[in-house]
């Protein structure tokens, strides 16, 4: 049986240890203002609970954190259109469901947002599509931002920004990777009216 008091002093120490990530969670807040300033779009993708996650932040950033006059981010959650989600996996496959969304919304100067727990892998079947988008990003000189758990796996060697997780529990990284999206959104209302 798990000790509730082991459960939380362990993620405490995950984010903690989230502390040595400043310049990161930094470069991450002034890739976002960058955007914003240049009219360029944001894409955030994820799986499973860092799809749920994806959708959060996104919401986060559209609406409002804490600042309520804040003008929203041109930022979109690529897990969101669930018939053209089906349609392609049903039709063609999964895999390159998150390429093909950025092949008809992504220009050149857009950043791509991952979130996932492993990192991705080209032979692990659920995260190709991560792998995926990445690849066409990278060819289409789309800035790549990844947080990640466990290795970083594919994730975390081709993105131009990453915050890797050390941890191999799937709650303690997607607890984590809130942590640091939040903190963005209160940097980003500290800059953005």
């Amino acid at each position: 049986m798990i000790k509730i008091s082991k459960y939380f002093k362990e993620i405490s120490q995950i984010i903690e240890n989230l502390k040595i990530e400043e310049i990161n969670i930094k470069k991450i807040t002034k890739k976002i203002i960058d955007a914003n300033k240049r009219n360029k779009k944001i894409f955030v993708i994820g799986n499973g609970g860092s799809a749920a996650d994806s959708d959060h932040f996104v919401g986060e950033l559209i609406c409002t954190f804490n600042n309520k006059k804040r003008k929203p981010f041109q930022v979109y959650s690529l897990n969101q259109n669930h018939v053209a989600m089906t349609a392609w996996s049903n039709d063609f496959n999964y895999d390159t469901y998150y390429e093909r969304c950025l092949k008809a919304y992504s220009n050149s100067g857009d950043t791509l947002i991952c979130l996932t727990t492993s990192g991705g892998s080209k032979t692990k079947k659920q995260t190709k599509n991560i792998v995926k988008a990445i690849e066409y990003a990278k060819k289409n000189k789309i800035h790549v931002i990844s947080l990640t758990g466990r290795s970083g796996g594919f994730a975390k060697k081709n993105s131009d920004i990453n915050i890797n997780i050390k941890s191999q529990k799937t709650s303690f990284i997607q607890e984590a990777h809130m942590s640091i999206l939040h903190c963005v959104c209160e940097l980003l209302e500290n800059e953005v009216n």
